[in-house]
């Protein structure tokens, strides 16, 4: 994410490449810096004149490239954006002989996502060598949770560990889906307003009391009724609950109840599980509930269920029964 950071700054100082070549699996990253120099270099009078869009499956290089040859009429540069990019994989090599001699008023923005643009190309060489790139990468489970405490943090809102989690887990992986939440709340609710449960219910429409989080928790309880009633909820919204989530989850809970019994120094547990400090007590609480013994077969049955969920060694692989089966197997271990 530096380069990005570093690219928007850049922008941000008025200091433009010729060209620049964004791809990557985190589209995210590219709608956000074509978002920025288009903010930037043009307005609503100089659009007209001095933007120009094109769509990979719609144009040819060669149309970019006269395109790309127009001198600005309003604004300080001409602007050349071209969306979806990866249509043209296999017809850059005209672009890029371009990119030795540019127009010195013209920038062009090439948007290829979903994969890494092919570093053998001309293409890649010559913005390495004239331009600039940025290669954008999805980021780890681990990270959602920061950046949308980051995200929030400067949309100056105020959101406590608890309140991050559930909300981590109503908005997923999905980054342009967690830009657009957040700016909904920015209408709704004044700077430095305290996000809360009640406001990600309200607003998002996800579940304060049934969700993952709160299953992982009555799991560390061995309240099997209140597991229930939420393996229920969960059941009968399946979009927002997404098995595969779940599962995954309840594998890092057990995993790191052992590692929690395993730790001499308990001081540590944060840094060594992980997790926000304020989680650490969930663990403390979960290792009393259950036995070195008990969480490591908890994880056997974890994986099982994992399996199961996807049809293998099982005839029907409904969701509600693998879960429901697996919660009975690790109360009865």
């Amino acid at each position: 994410m530096q380069e990005f950071y570093q690219l928007m700054s850049s922008i941000d100082r008025g200091e433009y490449k010729p060209f620049y070549l964004l791809s990557g699996t985190e589209p995210y990253f590219i709608d956000s810096f074509e978002s920025k120099i288009t903010e930037k270099l043009t307005d609503e009078e100089s659009r007209s004149f001095d933007y120009s869009l094109f769509y990979g499956k719609e144009v040819e290089p060669l149309q970019i490239i006269e395109t790309a040859k127009r001198f600005p009429l309003l604004s300080s540069h001409h602007l050349v954006v071209v969306r979806e990019a990866q249509h043209l994989e296999k017809s850059t090599d005209m672009i890029a002989e371009f990119l030795k001699q540019p127009q010195a008023k013209t920038i062009i923005v090439f948007c290829f996502k979903y994969k890494p643009f092919d570093k053998r190309k001309k293409l890649y060489k010559a913005a390495k060598k004239f331009g600039a790139l940025l290669e954008t990468k999805a980021l780890y489970d681990n990270q959602i949770a920061e950046w949308i405490s980051n995200r929030l943090q400067a949309a100056h809102f105020i959101i406590d560990a608890k309140t991050l989690q559930i909300l981590s887990e109503a908005l997923g992986k999905d980054l342009n889906k967690i830009e657009k939440e957040i700016e909904k709340l920015k209408i709704v609710f004044d700077k430095n307003s305290k996000i809360t449960p009640e406001i990600i219910e309200q607003h998002i429409g996800f579940s304060k009391d049934y969700n993952n989080f709160e299953l992982y928790k009555a799991i560390g309880k061995r309240d099997f009724y209140q597991c229930t009633k939420i393996l229920k909820y969960m059941a009968d919204n399946p979009n927002k609950h997404p098995i595969v989530l779940t599962i995954s989850g309840l594998y890092n809970f057990f995993r790191r109840v052992l590692l929690y019994h395993g730790l001499g120094d308990k001081s540590i547990a944060a840094t060594s599980l992980g997790i926000n400090p304020y989680f650490v007590r969930d663990y403390e609480h979960a290792s009393k509930k259950f036995t070195l013994k008990q969480a490591s077969m908890a994880i056997t049955l974890v994986l099982e269920a994992d399996l199961k969920s996807k049809g293998v060694g099982v005839k029907s692989g409904k969701e509600n029964h693998v879960l429901k089966d697996l919660l009975v197997k690790v109360f009865a271990s």
